[in-house]
């Protein structure tokens, strides 16, 4: 039986609320959560509750919305609490050396791969992205640098040759309770054996943009393929096409790489049927099979060539 401990939880997202569930479900007890200030969200703007804070309120477990936890007055709060541990999954703000100090065993994260591999704020897709063959959960022991500290345990998967940013996320949610529970349990009991990193073997994840989601379709077709996965459900990637209101942005969902030699340049349309949209790339091409026109709802390229052939007919230009 592990030693229960006085847990504050640190997080916001779905992935974070899926820890913190694991913890509830436990025999840890979290006296307090900490999550970002509610949000502006659909078309009505109206503030919405982080889904940890969803959680949370629940539970009737007391919720922390402070901008900031770098002032004196948000760390003395945080004091107050007398946590053992802090654990900490997508939370969103930094926490400065005076609350990492402030718990009896201090904080640890929850992170979405495999470390050192990638560090920062989108291991997720960056992994997909860079077509690595496994990604993972750590768990680690929280320090000043980003995502630098010992590794306390850490649970592996493959990632797959269909692999989306979605169902990574999934797989590496469900690995990481587990995960986080044995680390606890190590801690608890005063037999952690934290591994230090190899620095040398870091990449930075950095933070995704919706501008970095438009399709270069001068780079070559497999890199394209790995980016629209990594990008599937956010932020999705695009292109534009022209119809008789001017530019218009096409989002991409799924996509298939066509091995192959072409001679046309990147971004025409090479072929347009049940099968998708096939477009030349800087080598290869990628045939689009999952679309999104504005306004619609995503559809099979077969069910948008019924009603728009003409835009996406062979020689076709995509992205100009």
């Amino acid at each position: 039986m592990t030693q229960p401990l006085n847990i504050i939880f640190a997080g916001t997202p779905d992935f974070a609320a899926v820890h913190l569930q694991a913890l509830l479900d436990s025999e840890h007890r979290v006296i307090a959560v900490y999550t970002q200030p509610d949000r502006p969200a659909g078309r009505g703007k109206k503030l919405l509750a982080s889904p940890v804070k969803q959680l949370a309120q629940q539970h009737d477990i007391p919720v922390y919305q402070p901008q900031s936890l770098r002032d004196d007055a948000a760390q003395a709060e945080l004091a107050v609490l007398g946590a053992d541990i802090m654990v900490v999954v997508a939370y969103g703000l930094i926490l400065p050396q005076a609350v990492l100090d402030t718990p009896r065993l201090g904080c640890v994260n929850v992170h979405a791969s495999l470390l050192p591999r990638w560090r920062g704020a989108a291991p997720i897709q960056r992994a997909i992205e860079a077509g690595d063959a496994e990604s993972g959960v750590a768990i680690m022991q929280m320090e000043a640098g980003l995502d630098t500290g010992p590794v306390l345990t850490e649970r592996r998967c493959t990632i797959t040759a269909r692999e989306t940013g979605g169902s990574l996320h999934d797989k590496l949610a469900e690995l990481g309770g587990p995960a986080l529970l044995e680390a606890l349990a190590q801690l608890a009991a005063g037999s952690a054996a934290p591994q230090a990193q190899d620095d040398s073997a870091a990449n930075y994840a950095a933070k995704i943009t919706k501008d970095e989601a438009r399709l270069d379709w001068q780079r070559p077709a497999v890199e394209l393929e790995r980016q629209i996965r990594a990008f599937n459900p956010f932020p999705v990637c695009w292109t534009t096409y022209s119809d008789s209101k001017g530019e218009q942005r096409l989002r991409v969902y799924s996509a298939q790489l066509e091995r192959g030699c072409h001679s046309d340049a990147p971004g025409t349309i090479l072929g347009a049927d049940a099968e998708g949209i096939l477009v030349a790339c800087g080598r290869e091409a990628l045939r689009l099979q999952l679309l999104q026109l504005p306004g619609k709802k995503a559809l099979p390229a077969e069910e948008i060539l019924k009603g728009y052939r003409e835009l996406f007919a062979p020689g076709v230009q995509l992205g100009a």
